[in-house]
């Protein structure tokens, strides 16, 4: 089950504002964030990811320096991105069962394609979703995303549940950063000359969605093989 049910908490500050003007942010030469551009669909993405966790529960991967993160995961699509003690990397199975990972729902597709399209990507087709599962006080250090086989296609990213704050930094760890507010349905997309730019997220506030209860769920579409 992705929501937790607490029986009171602040609700999600977010949750019912109407979409910012304008509905598409400019946060660096080839970044943008597309306003609640996937909360029309939201109800359905959340709908695919619990068929994707049924075949490949979340976990909480060991980095390869020792450390247990505190985002819980998985993957759906020909690829999915992992974690061990022996490092980072792409794989076709799933090891905890050495299944394939689950196909990448056409409704994620579609939104994958139209994001990138709108963030003047054309073209992209994406082969990796890495689906992150937040709950309050998780974070996301700044990295970058570098596994990838090739970094010609952008990064598709996209945030359901309760609200965080997205660091977008520069091309070196130590770089300022953006702290950038994304809510229930919000996309951000970023490539071209921005591709490898640091980036991560603040640790998670206790908050509440109608949705998701507590938590965050964020996934990323990658062109990874």
């Amino acid at each position: 089950m992705l929501r937790n049910d607490p029986p009171h908490h602040t609700p999600d500050l977010f949750a019912d504002e109407a979409p910012p003007t304008p509905r598409v942010e400019r946060i660096g030469p080839a970044s943008v964030v597309l306003r609640h551009f996937a909360l029309p669909i939201a109800e359905e993405l959340l709908a695919a990811i619990t068929t994707i966790e049924a075949r490949a529960p979340f976990r909480h991967l060991v980095t390869p320096g020792g450390f247990t993160m505190s985002v819980a995961l998985t993957n759906c699509g020909t690829l999915g991105w992992t974690s061990d003690r022996s490092g980072y990397r792409y794989s076709r199975h799933d090891p905890l069962n050495g299944a394939l990972w689950p196909a990448m729902p056409e409704v994620f597709l579609q939104l994958a394609r139209s994001a990138a399209e709108e963030a003047g990507f054309a073209d992209f087709v994406p082969d990796a979703c890495l689906i992150n599962r937040y709950a309050p006080e998780s974070r996301l250090t700044l990295h970058q995303d570098k596994d990838e086989r090739g970094l010609a296609a952008p990064i598709v990213s996209v945030s359901l549940g309760v609200s965080a704050v997205f660091q977008f930094g520069g091309f070196e760890r130590t770089a300022p950063t953006q702290r950038i507010p994304l809510q229930h349905g919000d996309v951000v997309v970023w490539g071209g000359v921005d591709r490898l730019r640091y980036h991560g997220i603040l640790p998670l506030k206790e908050s509440w969605h109608p949705l998701l209860g507590n938590l965050r769920i964020n996934f990323t579409f990658r062109k990874a093989g």
